[in-house]
């Protein structure tokens, strides 16, 4: 297994930021990270290279950065709000994903990448969540996020699950044994 340098030319989340030499292995640098022009190879030039860029790279990166901040501060004053139907127990018939935080985000003017929207999973119950929207390296924005019932209407989600267990105790119990098959 061999090891490459590479300089990279994005920031990469877990791998470093841009304009740093970082060591891969050669398979994630020559499939990923070279084809998606994500870094190039740490040759001497390139080197040289980055380093005579580096003033415009850091202008880019303050420019960035400061369009990032006025991002946020639009962001925070922003409440996206999800219908959708919903089963017994408040689960959903299917979930709120990434894709859908984006989508809703466009429609109100801001474009977002979904890769930038942080969820461990989708969400699968109705309620309030917070979402951390990754604008930049520095700057994470938390939005909020409602998952109402369709028609808007806010599902008392411990409701539901109270008369489901009532359901289920009052169901009646069968007093046969269940019967057994063999075969002979």
């Amino acid at each position: 297994m061999g090891h490459k340098q590479v300089l990279l030319r994005e920031d990469i989340v877990d791998l470093g930021a841009r304009g740093e030499i970082v060591r891969v292995k050669a398979g994630y640098a020559r499939n990923y990270l070279l084809p998606r022009k994500l870094a190039v190879e740490a040759t001497t030039s390139n080197v040289k290279q980055i380093e005579s860029e580096r003033a415009a790279l850091v202008k880019r990166e303050v420019k960035e950065r400061a369009t990032a901040d006025a991002q946020a501060e639009q962001l925070r004053n922003l409440t996206l709000k999800f219908e959708r139907k919903v089963g017994e127990a408040g689960i959903l018939y299917g979930s709120v994903t990434s894709m859908d935080v984006a989508h809703a985000l466009k429609e109100q003017g801001y474009e977002i990448d979904r890769r930038r929207i942080v969820l461990r999973e989708p969400f699968k119950r109705f309620g309030n969540y917070i979402v951390p929207v990754r604008l930049h390296r520095d700057v994470t924005v938390e939005l909020p996020v409602s998952v109402l019932g369709e028609g808007g209407i806010e599902i008392d989600v411990a409701a539901l699950e109270a008369e489901a267990a009532k359901a289920a105790s009052e169901a009646p119990v069968s007093d046969q044994e269940p019967s057994q098959t063999t075969n002979e």
